[in-house]
């Protein structure tokens, strides 16, 4: 299978502080990956970079086969990125904002009225779409905010928490949607810290202090280290992470 996203040794430091700390790793055309670890180990930082968002401070990194360190306009062009947070305009209606990310993504005038359509048939707001965003409950407003992370068709996707505040039924939908995705062949890269939803994943990463701790299948992780769920996995690595 060819690598839809490289990354090799790959350092990011704002003054003496190291967030990312040579790093590598690589995924798959439509493999759904996982990035695990605890607020401030480096997995935001780790996507601004490969988003071409922000300029590593060494090492190499490639997605969709563009260099992050040069070409990070044409990155941006190709990815979808939805977060927990800033993904949608609040003061904007569900069609506006749909309007607004077609536009953002120059999708061809003859595929929006099906695009649009598509996207509000997936977060079940048909009669809604005149409605302000900022009214839609937080899982709505998250299958909004997929949607138009993807109205452009892009082959990698990055998601960060996106279920974040979500209940476990919306969740559940949501998993499904990245699992038919990356049966479609898109890639997907997923951040997360409901260690069930990581199960989901075919690799993750376990990232602590900008270094990575672990990196396989959830089933290889948990036989490694002798456990039986993630989340032991993850208390686990923490522990050695932390008396080394």
């Amino acid at each position: 299978m060819t690598n839809a996203i490289e990354v090799k040794n790959l350092t990011k430091k704002f003054g003496s502080f190291t967030a990312v700390n040579n790093i590598s790793f690589e995924i798959k055309e439509g493999e759904i990956f996982g990035f695990l670890g605890p607020n401030g180990a480096g997995k935001t930082t780790t996507i601004r970079m490969l988003c071409g968002l922000l300029t590593p401070t060494s090492g190499y990194g490639k997605v969709g086969g563009f260099d992050i360190a040069k070409q990070g306009e044409k990155i941006k062009e190709n990815i979808g990125y939805m977060s927990q947070k800033f993904s949608l305009y609040e003061d904007l209606t569900v069609s506006e904002n749909i309007d607004f990310y077609a536009g953002i993504y120059q999708t061809k005038k003859e595929t929006r009225a099906f695009k649009k359509e598509e996207i509000i048939k997936r977060a079940e707001l048909f009669g809604r779409e005149m409605e302000l965003t900022a009214n839609l409950a937080t899982s709505i407003k998250q299958h909004l905010a997929l949607g138009c992370a993807l109205i452009h068709g892009p082959k990698i996707v990055f998601l960060d928490e996106p279920t974040a505040g979500v209940d476990p039924i919306s969740r559940k939908k949501f998993w499904k949607i990245i699992r038919d995705l990356s049966n479609q062949g898109v890639t997907i890269l997923v951040t997360t810290h409901y260690m069930d939803e990581a199960e989901h994943c075919d690799r993750i990463i376990f990232i602590n202090e900008g270094e990575i701790t672990a990196y396989d299948s959830p089933n290889s992780i948990k036989s490694s280290l002798q456990v039986k769920t993630l989340e032991e996995a993850f208390i686990a690595l923490a522990e050695k992470k932390e008396n080394a």
